[in-house]
């Protein structure tokens, strides 16, 4: 086993699917890397989606496992949690699930919507809480809870973030972090408390809910229990992180004015940094994962998670070839081939649906344009560039209510690593995009916020800029970007003029 002397701090993203837990040095460099799951999403009615929260932590002690095998955690100063944002469980007063998780990408709740705006208002609810009526953050399906399993919520002693019910495991104490909190929409978000108020009139408590400490707080230390079953030290700190969209701006160092973040990961997820607070239809406000300040996100739902549904359903074959590439690979050698704008075929990627701007949860996916000539490439390269289209939309709306323009995205996740998308969302948006050094740039990010609670560097702001960086550029092509210039006109079109007809249509069918 080979053993690094260099003190590093750990930090943790448990994600949709699994646990990571890497090493990082003062200089973001990862020493090393461990892995816990997949673990299972669960699909127990058509639009329900759920995991076993107990999964979460055994991912958890899994990747920690994993981590002490290739490097000595007793060298370890510091450990921080970013994780799957919206998703939570209510738990007893031992910390133990009463159901299974309900996770972001959880539909159930459009009924609530109705009586959230009755009783709230939906500019109220926007303004408080950062986040316009939607059913994404935790609040809609809580309500949810409360018409149809009201034994869950009365019974709960806490309803816990992801991040909350891991810090319960490992320092015994229910707290979490506001910017973890905060996806929840239950979060006034001027002040970075619980919006009591607002709880109140939907029938909540906030006893129910964790202590909120501010990000890159130190919460707990790790308790001789939660030693045992994770390999790491007993009274380690445990520093209080953000969610998964918020540490991979800090991974990317995207603070100021010049530069934006954008995580092609299971969600798209593109932010902005203000300093102050600013509330608009085309991005959620989520707070920073620094003492004050802002992101303001556009956020696609379906991001990877719709490229992995295409393969899982189209592409399936692909999976078993003699020449060792993956389905992706292999298609987008394909996509690659042809020419922008996928002969005539769009998509509007709303396979989960939409967000920013238009706050519609009756949204569905749309692709137009179909003739004989497509096969499967043409669909693949229409989903990556109906995500780049998106992404000018909301991106552009974004600046526009910040009053300047960004000079690059610097792009992190799992759908970074394609240079066909990268060059494709540079063409499309007409803004550099850049790789972040360390394509697991949202766990760097809770590294970031370990190593200046372990008094690395002066703040958050001072660890980013010595542990971030950046690597391979792709410049907008001026006449790529003039077709895609021409095609954005159509696709922005598109939604708006069959929103009331697929409105209908989902009424009709999903309920």
């Amino acid at each position: 086993m080979n053993k690094f002397t260099t003190a590093f701090v750990i930090g943790v993203d448990s994600s949709t699917t699994s646990c990571k837990a890497i090493a990082w040095d003062a200089s973001g460099r990862a020493l090393a890397e461990g892995r816990g799951g997949p673990f299972a999403l669960l699909s127990p009615q058509p639009n329900f989606y759920e995991q076993h929260a107990e999964d979460w932590w055994h991912a958890l002690c899994a990747a920690l496992q994993d981590l002490g095998h290739k490097i000595d955690l007793t060298r370890a100063q510091a450990i921080c949690l970013t994780h799957q944002r919206e998703t939570f469980v209510p738990v007893d007063e031992n910390g133990g699930p009463l159901r299974n998780g309900i996770t972001w990408l959880d539909e159930r709740s459009r009924a609530q919507l109705k009586p959230m705006q009755e009783k709230v208002g939906a500019e109220a609810l926007h303004r408080i809480t950062g986040k316009a009526l939607s059913i994404t953050p935790s609040l809609s399906k809580i309500l949810w809870l409360m018409e149809h399993e009201p034994e869950s919520i009365a019974r709960a002693h806490k309803i816990l973030d992801v991040h909350g019910f891991l810090a319960h495991r490992l320092t015994g104490q229910f707290k979490t972090s506001v910017a973890c909190a905060d996806p929840m929409g239950l979060v006034d978000m001027q002040h970075g408390t619980w919006a009591g108020e607002l709880m109140r009139t939907l029938g909540l408590r906030e006893e129910q809910f964790a202590t909120l400490v501010r990000p890159g707080e130190i919460m707990g230390e790790v308790s001789a229990q939660a030693a045992s079953a994770t390999s790491l030290p007993v009274g380690l700190p445990v520093v209080a992180g953000a969610g998964d969209g918020q540490c991979a701006g800090l991974g990317a160092n995207a603070l100021g004015k010049t530069r934006a973040y954008l995580n092609l990961g299971t969600a798209v997820i593109g932010g902005f940094y203000s300093p102050d607070y600013l509330t608009d239809s085309w991005f959620r406000t989520m707070a920073a994962p620094l003492p004050q300040g802002y992101f303001l996100e556009n956020c696609l739902k379906g991001g990877v998670f719709t490229v992995g549904w295409f393969v899982d359903k189209f592409a399936s074959d692909l999976k078993h070839n003699p020449i060792g590439l993956s389905p992706e690979e292999q298609l987008e050698a394909a996509a690659a081939k042809l020419p922008p704008g996928s002969l005539g075929l769009l998509l509007v990627p709303y396979w989960s649906n939409v967000m920013t701007p238009y706050w519609d949860a009756a949204a569905t996916g749309i692709t137009i344009g179909w003739t004989g000539q497509h096969g499967r490439e043409h669909f693949y390269r229409a989903i990556m560039e109906g995500i780049a289209f998106e992404q000018r939309l909301t991106g552009d709306g974004t600046m526009a209510r910040l009053g300047y323009r960004v000079n690059e995205y610097v792009t992190m996740g799992g759908g970074s690593k394609s240079n066909l998308w990268c060059q494709i969302v540079a063409d499309v948006t007409g803004v550099d995009v850049v790789r972040s050094t360390s394509v697991e740039a949202t766990c760097l990010g809770a590294g970031i916020l370990g190593a200046s609670a372990a008094g690395w560097y002066a703040d958050a702001i001072a660890a980013a800029e010595a542990m971030t960086g950046t690597s391979e550029r792709f410049t907008p092509n001026a006449a790529t970007k003039k077709i895609y210039d021409d095609l954005f006109e159509v696709y922005r079109g598109v939604f708006p003029a069959v929103r009331d007809s697929m409105s209908r249509l989902t009424a009709l069918t999903r309920g």
